[in-house]
């Protein structure tokens, strides 16, 4: 869990991921959307993929990658149970109901 944590750490990571919630794309595709160099995009898809976050599919010299999204429900899903949050009795769920926790 600490590398899906470690990925989405990061703000062009988590931009990554956003672009692909829209829709799989090609890494030049995704390449558009910033101004660095392809190495250091190739090092962001290799922490997302390390981490199960994107998949990628290669084919001849293209590389698609598509979002893994049960990995980072899983990954919010263990945050807010580590903090407690949304759950009855819980302050967040209080708050949610209108109450004072």
């Amino acid at each position: 869990m600490s590398e899906v944590y470690k990925a989405i750490a990061d703000p062009t990571r988590r931009r990554i991921l956003q672009l692909l919630r829209e829709r799989e794309m090609t890494a030049g595709e995704i390449a558009e959307h910033f101004q660095l160099a392809k190495p250091t995009l190739s090092g962001h898809f290799a922490v997302l993929r390390e981490a199960g976050l994107v998949t990628s599919e290669k084919s001849g010299t293209t590389i698609t990658y598509r979002l893994n999204a049960s990995v980072l429900e899983e990954a919010m899903m263990a945050l807010m149970d580590a903090f407690q949050l949304f759950q009855p009795g819980g302050a967040a769920s209080a708050r949610v109901q209108g109450e004072t926790p």
